[in-house]
């Protein structure tokens, strides 16, 4: 089950402040006109969360559960800039569901989130939700040529001024809730660890999958002496 795409609270507040800064600009400089170097596109997050109710037993995940679990990343194509989360609701002693839910993400070098975002419907007694939040950044209205290519020599800044250069950062920033709230090395929030702890098992992870595919490789002869 997928929720709708929402933008994120601190980005709301940010797009806001934005929009207030660019109309203040256009005011006094005219209706299309930008006279700053600060570009008037910029990068937007939006956040999608999917959600997987899980049934447990007392000793962790219910048969064929974990399995379940595995074939939903991969079919999610879990990466790194994901963050997994677990709501146990009223399920009482899910302790070890939660630990087998981290090793499966694990796999992926992925650390499960202490923060799991509210969801839509109710979880039934004896099951756990997995969250899968995803973040995508884009600029909205790039490129921009609709005054042209041509200078007008006016000390205005081109519409399209910014738009290579913050696509290009929402493109490729690894986690896009960075662009939101940013991140402090080394800090102690549970909810990624670190971020050295996160790179490292990340890069473990791929290392891992290229020792596994370079063990498949088979050596071929022409046959000639």
């Amino acid at each position: 089950m997928t929720r709708p795409s929402l933008e994120t609270r601190p980005m709301r507040i940010l797009a806001t402040a934005s929009l207030i800064a660019t109309s203040l600009v256009l005011t006094a400089c005219g209706a299309t006109e930008n006279r700053t170097v600060e570009s008037v596109h910029q990068p937007v997050v939006q956040r999608t969360d999917y959600v997987l109710d899980l049934a447990t037993t007392g000793g962790g995940l219910a048969a064929g559960e974990a399995g379940r679990l595995r074939g939903w990343f991969d079919s999610l194509r879990l990466a790194y800039g994901d963050r997994v989360s677990v709501d146990v609701g009223d399920t009482a002693m899910a302790g070890n569901a939660i630990n087998m839910i981290g090793a499966v993400a694990g796999t992926r070098g992925l650390t499960l989130s202490t923060r799991a975002p509210i969801t839509q419907g109710q979880i039934a007694q004896g099951a756990v939700r997995v969250i899968l939040s995803r973040t995508v950044a884009t600029v909205p209205n790039c490129p921009d040529f609709h005054q042209g290519l041509l200078s007008k020599f006016n000390a205005v800044t081109a519409p399209n001024y910014g738009c290579a250069t913050n696509a290009s950062l929402a493109a490729m920033v690894a986690n896009p809730e960075d662009l939101v709230r940013g991140r402090e090395s080394g800090s102690g929030d549970n909810a990624t660890i670190s971020v050295n702890q996160v790179n490292t098992n990340a890069i473990g992870t791929y290392y891992g999958k290229i020792g596994q595919q370079a063990g498949q490789v088979k050596s071929e002869t022409t046959g000639g002496k």
